[in-house]
């Protein structure tokens, strides 16, 4: 019995998982039960896909919902020197998908995005 290579390719199967490409893909969505849902009742937030290809970021976020949603794309820099930007609020009305674009010069440390309610 020879545990040294399952151990080794189990090693290079970890790394390789945690040194891939800065490409991510995540989910984003307000839950139901936050303070301002659960005082009018209803589902609300927009679900948001957002891609982080090297320094530029795309988010397309689909409102499933009657309410209308404002999202917005926050996008945080690696480097110092490196602006970060918050995106404008685009308006995702009801079973509509917008798209969100944002860049760093260099490298992108954090993406998310916020929403809020149509008042």
């Amino acid at each position: 019995m020879r545990p040294f290579p399952r151990l080794a390719s189990a090693t290079v199967a970890l790394a390789c998982v945690l040194i891939l490409p800065n490409e991510a893909m995540s989910h984003a969505r307000v839950p139901a039960a936050d303070t301002a849902g659960a005082a009018s009742g209803g589902l609300f937030g927009a679900e948001c896909r957002v891609r982080v290809d090297v320094s530029d970021v795309t988010a397309y976020c689909h409102n499933p919902y009657p309410e209308t949603d404002h999202v917005r794309l926050h996008v945080e820099c690696a480097r110092w020197w490196d602006l970060d930007g918050d995106g404008p609020a685009v308006v995702a009305g009801p079973a509509q998908t917008v798209r969100l674009d944002g860049r760093c010069w260099k490298d992108v440390q954090a993406v998310w995005v916020s929403h809020q309610r149509a008042r």
